[in-house]
C-alpha cells in the first residue's frame, strides 16, 4: 500500500520585490468576475507592483505545489484604508487570491490570520474588506474568521450581465 503524502503547511512572509513576476501571474490565473471588478488583463502585461501595490503592503503565502516546488500560492494586500490621521487604527484588506491548485488546504484561513496579526502589528485595532455580494465562498470565509456585513451597496457594479451588490465588512482586532 502507497503512502500518501500531506504536503507541509504553507509559510507566510512579506513580499519581496523578486516576486513580483509570480504576484503577476497569480494575480492572472486567478482573475474571475467571482471577485474582481477590472476587466480581465491583457498583454502587454503590467508588472503587479506599482505606487500602490507594494511590497511592503503585500504578504504570500507559499505552499508545495504538484510538482513538488515551493512556490507562491496566495496572497493578501493589507493597507489603511485612506490616508487620514483619524483613520490610521484601520487597516483594509484590498485583494487576497490564492492558485487554484492550493484552494481547499486553508491558505486563505491563513492570509487572514496573518493579514490580522500584521494589521495589529502596525498598531490597527480593526481591519475591514469589500466582497462582492455574489462571492458566496470568500463570504463563508471572512465570516468564520470573525467579520461581520457592516454593510451594503446594493447594484453597485455591473459584472457578467446582471448588478451585483458591493458588501463591506469588518471585525475588531482584539489585543
Amino acid at each position: 500500500m502507497a503512502e500518501s503524502f500531506t504536503p507541509p503547511a504553507p509559510s507566510v512572509r512579506p513580499a519581496a520585490l523578486d516576486d513580483d513576476a509570480a504576484l503577476a501571474e497569480l494575480d492572472r490565473s486567478t482573475w474571475s468576475t467571482l471577485h474582481e471588478v477590472m476587466p480581465r488583463p491583457q498583454p502587454p502585461y503590467k508588472p503587479f507592483f506599482d505606487d500602490r501595490h507594494r511590497p511592503q503592503d503585500i504578504l504570500v503565502a507559499e505552499a508545495v505545489n504538484p510538482a513538488g516546488e515551493t512556490v507562491i500560492a496566495g496572497y493578501i494586500r493589507i493597507v489603511p484604508p485612506t490616508p487620514l490621521a483619524c483613520n490610521a487604527h484601520v487597516r483594509q484588506i484590498q485583494g487576497l487570491a490564492v492558485a487554484a491548485w492550493a484552494r481547499g488546504r486553508g491558505l486563505g484561513r491563513t492570509l487572514i490570520r496573518a493579514a490580522c496579526t500584521a494589521a495589529r502589528g502596525q498598531g490597527a485595532n480593526r481591519i475591514t474588506l469589500r466582497v462582492l455580494g455574489h462571492n458566496a465562498p470568500a463570504r463563508a470565509l471572512y465570516e468564520s474568521e470573525g467579520f461581520t456585513v457592516e454593510g451594503v451597496l446594493p447594484g453597485e457594479f455591473f459584472l457578467g450581465g446582471r448588478y451585483v451588490d458591493d458588501v463591506l465588512m469588518g471585525r475588531p482586532l482584539g489585543p
